[in-house]
């Protein structure tokens, strides 16, 4: 395999983009978003290639000054248990903390894999940004069984 390099995301990388949303969407892994989401959300997310193919996807959410969340984490099932994931949160964490966030949450069915990487699980009422603006729109809402995860990212200027 040769060097995966990680890159904000381009108006081409859309289709696939939405193609892999939808894909872990059907298994449940994961909300579906509309192509016009996407491209309305572009600059939200960052590709990781190898070999000049998209292979993983990723998105910084901002909700507040404070919070921003790791959104749609995707990694091709053919690139699983590569550290791809692990890259892509890494480059997520970097630019929150370059925008100066405080705190980066995510909502995940694998809380050990962000345990790695630092985060802790937290209660979802401890994060109601998220759930007043995005959470209460989601059809999981009354029966949510994913596991919130903080990383608090510090104090910066």
């Amino acid at each position: 395999m040769a060097a995966p390099k990680v890159r904000p995301a381009r108006i081409a990388d859309v289709p696939l983009i939405h193609h892999f949303l939808e894909l872990y969407a059907t298994k449940g892994n994961l909300l579906p978003r509309t192509m016009n989401e996407i491209y309305r959300h572009l600059r939200d997310f960052f590709v990781i290639e190898v070999d000049e193919r998209v292979v993983a996807i990723g998105a910084l959410e901002i909700f507040t000054e404070d919070l921003g969340e790791v959104r749609s984490l995707v990694v091709a099932e053919e690139y699983e248990r590569r550290g791809l994931g692990r890259l892509m949160v890494q480059r997520i964490i970097a630019e929150a903390r370059q925008l100066g966030l405080r705190r980066l949450m995510a909502l995940t069915y694998v809380p050990a894999f962000f345990h790695k990487l630092g985060f802790v699980t937290v209660a979802m009422d401890t994060l109601p940004e998220k759930v007043w603006n995005v959470c209460v729109k989601c059809y999981k809402y009354n029966r949510c069984d994913e596991t919130a995860v903080l990383l608090n990212l510090g104090r910066h200027s």
